[in-house]
């Protein structure tokens, strides 16, 4: 993903006409070879040109095999039935791509028509018929054009020919007929059909893993619409709902994914988390719409190239800070939840039964989503880029072990789930907190001050690691993004500094606890102006280094950016959480303590894990060129985030709710308690939500 990404913004800057009129790269996109261009252009649509120089050449490539044979049969009963006008031959042809328009403002697809290419079926015999076979032909245009050999701008023509063709034949036709057409010598590789490109109407038979996803989700469906159906119809006292019942029940999942609590009412809640959870979750699923907006058949590819220019794409380009506000979060609750429970328990904490809740809490959401991706994704997406996504997911096959053992950001290059290394971090830092727990409770603050240290030091760590390597994360610094990536943003050490500070103020609320502080009015402007100081200066820091007219940032300039925000953005963040908890919060705690942003909240996890699932299957389907635009990314992220979120109920419902509940019923100590009066709208097994939700 990061290559792609990386090789396509290159592309962009040094191929594009605004690209070379600014000096990125010296490049005259139509001169020296305009003649090349105007032939290329006064090219018929592809398939009535392929279809012609069939019907009149005689000297075929060398056809070595028996597949080979039969494909010249069925590309002669073709051309017969061409010639007479048959329907599904002119259809073959008719589901052709050519030669994109509006190649030089960025287009380089064009995907024919897909389902009228795998819809031919024409019966020839008994045992025989002729079925479409829809391939993409690479047509390496930019070093035919341009001089220059940059695959990731190379054309892609959908193609649409007999199923008993491969693609090597094809590719060898399609070449002699270019080669006869526009004078291109076959030595300059100028043509290619790679047969993972292709697509036929032949379904991929489910193999036993596939069978085995499918009967368990079938079985958690009908537990779940059982125990409903019994919870609604024939249980009248909710009281004397059997906890099994309960735990698998939609009506009493919904009641708890639903059930607004009025601000406040409870002490130890910190109402503002839930708005600053849900706004982040928004902003990484945002970002994840415009990542897969580049990477898209955009007509206006080279639009990117000012879109970068614009204040508004910094909002993207730094995305990664609500992940950073995520592990703010998991470290402030896990503080207090972690020294509340030591000073409930006199400092005992049963580490080994703490560890394996966090793992049983987390897993097998996580094991049944690997699943899904892996091999029904496959099966629930048909269209000519069906293949290409976010991730490849079938190194799933070899590296499955790694994300449920939650190592696949150091053990990996290749992750399963690209986006779940979220929680493989999350939880290495879950694995040192008792330490850290242990350490302030019985050393307060001289504990509180090695933290800082640690702080420190990962903070130096990080920025000797950009310095020592030359790494960057600027769009413009080509040529390491996939180790940088590895090496600044996966790593836990790097993330550690915004869970840590977390942790410090976490462990101060804890401390300060009930106590009340009365600062003057000065003083809480000051602080706001402060913190909406670091926001933005996070934010929109780099922006003017964005700019093509610009040099880009200095490694060292960029050391000390990527270093100083790692802090600077949690500090920022403890004093909105501080002045929304006493009183200081204004609109923003109006905005961040609704009870609107409850229910969100709650299924956080959960959308978390499924977003990138729709996100999948929106731009794999996708049949034609799109528009790139601002407008157009907001349109697709209210379609994505819609479907996500009731994709993420549903799974919430029948997966996540009832295995967390089975999870409560068999862990030592954590069976759940008769329910009060009071308490009867909420099953006990979901009564930690702040826990659970602050791991998304």
């Amino acid at each position: 993903m990061v290559n792609i990404i990386g090789a396509l913004v290159f592309a962009l800057f040094t191929l594009s006409p605004i690209g070379a009129t600014q000096g990125v790269l010296e490049l005259e996109p139509i001169s020296a070879n305009n003649v090349n261009f105007h032939k290329l252009m006064k090219l018929r649509p592809l398939g009535v040109e392929f279809a012609e120089f069939l019907q009149n050449t005689s000297a075929l490539p060398e056809l070595p095999n028996k597949q080979d044979l039969q494909c010249l049969a069925d590309i002669t009963q073709w051309m017969s039935s061409l010639t007479s006008g048959k329907y599904w031959a002119l259809k073959m042809i008719d589901s052709w791509g050519s030669i994109p328009s509006g190649y030089l403002y960025g287009s380089r697809y064009d995907m024919g028509n897909f389902d009228e290419c795998l819809g031919i079926n024409k019966v020839i015999t008994s045992t025989h018929s002729i079925k479409g076979k829809y391939c993409f032909m690479e047509l390496p245009i930019a070093k035919y054009i341009f001089g220059k050999d940059f695959s990731v701008i190379n054309m892609e023509i959908a193609t649409c020919f007999p199923e008993s063709c491969s693609s090597q034949l094809m590719d060898r036709l399609l070449g002699t007929m270019l080669q006869r057409l526009i004078g291109l010598d076959s030595a300059d590789g100028f043509l290619s059909i790679d047969e993972s490109s292709c697509k036929t109407s032949d379904a991929q038979p489910y193999d036993g893993l596939t069978i085995f996803l499918i009967v368990i989700l079938s079985l958690l469906a009908l537990a779940t619409i059982l125990a409903t159906l019994y919870d609604y119809f024939l249980c009248q006292n909710q009281e004397q709902l059997h906890q099994i019942v309960k735990i698998f029940s939609a009506r009493a999942n919904s009641r708890v994914v639903f059930r607004i609590v009025e601000p406040s009412s409870n002490p130890n809640v910190i109402d503002c988390l839930h708005g600053l959870r849900c706004m982040s979750l928004i902003w990484v699923i945002y970002s994840h719409e415009y990542i897969f907006g580049l990477m898209a058949p955009n007509l206006n590819q080279w639009a990117l190239v000012r879109w970068f220019e614009q204040p508004f794409s910094s909002f993207l380009m730094e995305g990664y800070f609500s992940v950073d506000t995520f592990f703010f979060i998991s470290g402030l609750l896990l503080a207090m939840i972690g020294l509340r429970s030591l000073e409930k328990l006199k400092g005992k904490i049963n580490i080994p039964l703490m560890y394996l809740h966090r793992y049983l809490r987390l897993t097998p959401v996580l094991a049944i989503a690997v699943l899904v991706y892996w091999k029904l994704l496959p099966h629930l997406v048909k269209g000519p880029l069906s293949d290409q996504g976010f991730a490849d997911y079938s190194v799933c096959e070899r590296n499955w072990y790694k994300t449920l053992l939650y190592i696949q950001n150091y053990a990996s290059n290749d992750q399963c789930m690209p986006h779940s290394w979220y929680l493989a971090v999350d939880m290495q830092l879950y694995l040192i907190s008792p330490i850290l727990l242990i350490a302030v409770y019985k050393w307060g603050k001289k504990a509180a001050g090695g933290i800082v240290i640690l702080i420190l030091l990962l903070s130096a760590c990080l920025f000797a690691t950009m310095l020592v390597n030359d790494l960057s994360r600027q769009f413009k610094n080509f040529g390491k993004e996939e180790e940088a990536q590895h090496k600044l943003y996966f790593p836990t050490h790097t993330h550690a500094a915004p869970w840590l500070v977390g942790f410090l103020f976490g462990y101060f609320l804890h401390l300060k606890r009930g106590h009340k502080f009365s600062l003057s009015r000065p003083i809480v402007w000051l602080g706001w102006l402060l913190c909406l100081a670091m926001i933005f200066t996070s934010i929109f820091a780099l922006y003017p280094y964005a700019k093509l007219t610009k040099p880009t940032l200095s490694i060292l300039g960029e050391a000390f950016y990527y270093t100083l925000t790692r802090i600077g953005w949690p500090l920022s963040l403890c004093w909105v959480v501080f002045a929304c908890m006493q009183g200081y919060g204004g609109l923003a705690n109006s905005l961040l303590s609704s009870p609107l942003w409850q229910p969100l909240s709650r299924l956080s996890y959960s959308i978390y894990i499924w977003h990138v699932f729709i996100q999948e299957f929106n731009n794999r389907r996708i049949q034609t060129v799109t528009i790139f635009s601002d407008y157009e990314m907001m349109l697709k992220f209210w379609s994505s985030f819609g479907f996500a979120v009731i994709m993420s109920y549903v799974m919430y419902i029948a997966v996540e709710a009832p295995l967390g509940g089975l999870e409560s019923l068999l862990m030592p100590n954590r069976k759940p308690k008769p329910h009060s009066k009071e308490d009867t709208s909420e099953p006990k097994h979901n009564k930690s939500n702040e826990e659970i939700t602050s791991t998304s």
